[in-house]
């Protein structure tokens, strides 16, 4: 028996050592092996082959011996609770191998009491028939568990019975001895301090309300310091605003023409520079280059939108080439047709844009001309200006003198109403102290309600407190016992118990979890089958670009050969005729000059205006006609070959 004993400690030892959460099953084996060398190799295999079989059923023996805790072994310790897992792996997958002499002795080396308690627990052919076949169930197949497990342990129950009936003779026998050892206790009275007598407490006094003070203005009123940071902001911002219009102003007086008496353009380069602001930096002037071929990531749609237009464009030319093939008509006379239509408005637009420029070179002469009438009608109405000046101010002179007039006689008024104003203001300070002391009075009245009122709500507190802690001193009954398989017994439809809930519970999520991971393979398969199809998308989208770049380069070098003939402006009427009339409004406005003496009115020097306006005019038309001719030759800036090619 010491033998078995020394062997089953052993095992159980080494299981409250074995921590689910961190260790391993095998290594834990391992471990134990190599700890338990020093023993006999029998020993050794006996204790490895209890631990590896607790550890293997572990499911089956945690529901036995928790429910025996619940039930029978209220009493029990908890570290008994490995003893009783090697106790049941013994009798559920043991008994038929060791024989029923060889588990007598080992179940005897242990203690009596206990090993009693559970056995009966274990052995009931009730519990074996009911919930533990049903709990087991539900980890291992039915069949299995009735024809393996439960039908072994009830042909074993009549002589586990036998051994119950024994143990239990074991310790009756072993009471008495125990009991005549022990002394009798002698009860003794507790030594309690008595409670004191709970006072009441004293009620509080209600406490006076104070006068409120006044909301200060300054809490609705913004800083000083703000203020003047706002008026400092503003000065500043108006500041620069004034410097930039007159930087603009100065620039837009550098470009306008000489005609008008305007500076050089040195010179207006040189008065403006003073004039920028001392905060203001002008920025380097930025170059950006435009890589050539830049890659773009396109998204879903794109892609789809894009490989659906260029479908529709394939579609449409085989539609095209089906109809030539079934004989339909060219269009390449159209086309030539169309070009030389395109030309011929080409020209036309030239023309057009040339009368434009001429019409607009003759309206500016034209108004130079109405500037210089202008300006003698200006003189003589600032002349008659100055007159009705004049005779309004005399009469503005007579008006000042009637009204300091009238400011006395009002003056003398006031005086006499300020004498009757004091009596008034002291009847008034009278009636006012009259009304302060009839509201002081009608304040204390209240203030002495709202006491009043204050500690007979305190009284009803006290007594309801008072009331409340006597029946807290009753005393309650605490803790209930309950059984989580019993079925509550409301006459429901579709009651059951705790157990049963959280099995079903457990069956739901399953079926959840296996229909998610169903729609989780769905969607994986129908991602990979639209990435495929974006794919090839954009690899017919490359060929499409590819291919439509190729026929735009050859398109722009077509059209780039068309337009290097210029076309002659001089044989249009109209162009011949704007010309004409722009030389004589010219050389009208010349003469008119000549005659009038007429200065520009922001002109600096205008001993120096003829010649230099001359120059300025001729240059002005040859950069004009140069612009004309490379608009002709269809120039045009680079940005759109690299556009074209990219598409």
């Amino acid at each position: 028996m010491a033998y078995y004993r020394k062997c089953m400690e052993l095992a159980v030892e080494q299981l409250d050592k074995f921590q689910p959460e961190k260790d391993h099953p095998e290594q834990f084996l391992e471990t134990v092996s190599a700890s338990l060398q020093a023993l006999s190799p029998q020993k050794q295999a006996f204790v490895l082959e209890l631990l590896s079989g607790c550890l293997e059923y572990q499911k089956l023996l945690t529901i036995v011996v928790d429910a025996f805790y619940v039930r029978a072994g209220r009493l029990c310790l908890w570290a008994d609770y490995s003893l009783f897992e090697v106790t049941c792996y013994l009798a559920t997958f043991q008994l038929e191998e060791l024989g029923f002499p060889l588990f007598c002795d080992i179940i005897s080396a242990q203690p009596v009491d206990k090993m009693r308690k559970f056995l009966g627990f274990f052995f009931n052919p009730v519990n074996l028939c009911s919930w533990i076949k049903d709990e087991w169930s539900l980890i291992y197949e039915t069949n299995y568990v009735k024809e393996n497990w439960i039908d072994p342990l009830m042909r074993w129950q009549p002589k586990v019975q036998e051994l119950i009936s024994q143990l239990e003779g074991v310790s009756a026998c072993q009471v008495p001895l125990l009991k005549s050892k022990a002394k009798a206790t002698e009860p003794k009275e507790f030594n309690l301090t008595a409670p004191r007598p709970r006072a009441i407490p004293m009620p509080e006094p209600v406490p006076s309300l104070a006068k409120m003070k006044a909301v200060p203005r300054s809490t609705y009123q913004v800083p000083k310091e703000q203020q003047q940071l706002e008026m400092i902001k503003r000065d500043n911002r108006r500041r620069a605003e004034e410097l930039l219009l007159k930087a603009n102003v100065e620039e837009l007086r550098c470009a306008m023409p000489r005609a008008r008496g305007e500076k050089p353009a040195q010179e207006c380069k040189k008065q403006l520079q003073p004039q920028i602001p001392p905060r203001i930096r002008k920025t380097p002037k930025l170059t950006f280059y435009r890589p050539d071929n830049v890659p773009v990531k396109l998204n879903t749609a794109a892609i789809l939108r894009e490989g659906a237009l260029y479908q529709r464009q394939v579609e449409r030319e085989l539609q095209r080439v089906g109809q030539l093939v079934d004989g339909a008509g060219d269009v390449s006379e159209f086309l030539e047709w169309q070009k030389q239509m395109l030309a011929k408005d080409r020209e036309e637009q030239l023309a057009a844009d040339e009368c434009r420029r001429l019409r607009g070179k003759l309206s500016q002469q034209e108004a130079v001309l109405a500037r210089h009438s202008h300006v003698q009608e200006n003189r003589q109405k600032a002349n008659q200006k100055k007159e009705e000046t004049a005779a309004l101010m005399r009469q503005c002179a007579q008006r000042r003198l009637q009204e300091e007039r009238s400011v006395r006689e009002r003056v003398e008024q006031v005086v006499e109403a300020q004498k009757n104003v004091k009596a008034a203001q002291a009847k008034l300070v009278q009636d006012r102290r009259q009304i302060v002391q009839e509201v002081m009075e009608e304040s204390r009245e209240l203030l002495q309600r709202t006491a009043e009122a204050a500690r007979e709500e305190q009284r009803r507190r006290w007594e309801l407190t008072s009331q409340l802690r006597a029946l807290e001193t009753q005393p309650t009954r605490k803790g209930k016992l309950v059984d989580l398989t019993q079925i509550p017994g409301y006459g429901l439809e579709g009651e059951m118990s705790v157990v049963e809930l959280r099995e079903r519970l457990a069956l739901l999520r399953e079926s959840q979890r296996r229909k998610e991971e169903e729609k989780r393979d769905e969607i994986i398969q129908g991602r990979r089958a639209r990435s495929q199809e974006l794919r090839n998308t954009l690899e017919q989208i490359s060929l499409c670009r590819a291919a439509m770049g190729r026929a735009a380069a050859l398109r722009w070098e077509e059209k780039k050969a068309q337009a290097a003939a210029p076309g002659d402006l001089s044989k249009d009427e109209r162009v011949r005729e704007l010309r004409r009339r722009v030389e004589e409004r010219a050389a009208e406005r010349r003469r008119q000059a000549a005659l009038l003496r007429v200065v520009a009115p922001r002109a600096a020097r205008p001993q120096a205006a003829g010649p230099a306006e001359a120059q300025h005019w001729q240059e002005l038309a040859r950069s004009r006609e140069r612009r004309l001719q490379a608009r002709q030759r269809g120039a045009a800036p680079p940005g759109p070959a690299p556009r074209l090619e990219a598409a």
